[in-house]
């Protein structure tokens, strides 16, 4: 008898590793693969929250979880968390690359591209690229040790993939500062995406696939003008909520997709088929 096309989807058994797991969209993700089956690890730099909320996804769906704390951008702290999960559950099947940075200091973060200090470029570049690759690193090397493939998947975002339109944000805030598309931010989400397709081509020999989830813009404190204006942007003529990538996470993160590597996944409403 030919499997259940509902049983691609099942992460039953499954060891998935969520980095920014209690974030905007973090939570959304870790939930999702818990609901399907996954021992969702959820990593965050609050420790004691991640912990707590593992114990919730646990209550809810009957599935073990573990949470705790992890930096991105320290390779201690990185490989710890692989350590962890290792001892916990023995093995690693699926990463999400979930972490991100909108700094603490909106105001420097959304300068101008030519006020834009090298501080603050390399503030989030450390947490969006370089912790992407070493979470990326160390995981993939014990999915090669495992020798059983595996499933990595990078969260991006429309702006690394399309130029910002500087219209839509006149006007535009979030939490009260003038918004735009920082540089950094469009820079570090395009290179999340080439850091995709080269773990593709590297690790496919080992069964390991490596894709990009890309949102569009997703509502999240913008004020109304912001969302006004983005929404005329796009064909299906709103923003996006957390809830509606979750389908495109599980399918890059089953076996609903087992013959899909190196793609950049949009869900953007269409904002990208102008």
């Amino acid at each position: 008898m030919n499997p259940s096309f509902h049983d691609l989807f099942d992460l039953s058994g499954r060891v998935a590793i969520v980095t920014g797991g209690l974030g905007i969209l973090g939570r959304h993700f870790c939930r999702a693969l818990s609901e399907y089956g996954a021992h969702v690890v959820v990593a965050d730099l609050d420790g004691d929250a991640a912990k707590a909320f593992a114990e919730e996804l646990e209550h809810e769906n009957g599935v073990p979880c573990l949470g705790g704390a992890c930096d991105v951008t320290r390779e201690d702290s990185v490989e710890a968390l692989v350590t962890s999960t290792l001892e916990h559950f023995g093995a690693i099947d699926i990463l999400h690359n979930n972490a991100a940075s909108k700094s603490n200091d909106l105001e420097a973060f959304f300068a101008p591209v030519e006020d834009y200090t090298l501080a603050e470029w390399r503030k989030i570049m450390e947490v969006n690229l370089d912790g992407v690759f070493l979470v990326s690193r160390s995981v993939g090397r014990r999915m090669i040790e495992q020798g059983r493939g595996g499933s990595i998947i990078h969260t991006g975002s429309i702006y690394g993939q399309l130029g910002s339109d500087p219209r839509i944000y006149a006007g535009s805030e979030y939490l009260g500062v003038a918004i735009n598309t920082p540089p950094v931010y469009a820079a570090s989400k395009a290179g999340v995406a080439g850091l995709a397709r080269y773990l593709a081509t590297s690790w496919a020999e080992h069964g390991i696939r490596v894709n990009t989830l890309v949102p569009g813009g997703i509502e999240s404190g913008q004020n109304a003008e912001f969302v006004s204006r983005y929404s005329q942007r796009v064909p299906l003529q709103r923003m996006g909520h957390p809830d509606e990538l979750v389908g495109a996470l599980l399918f890059l993160a089953s076996d609903a997709s087992r013959y899909v590597t190196g793609q950049c996944l949009f869900v953007d409403g269409g904002l990208s088929a102008w």
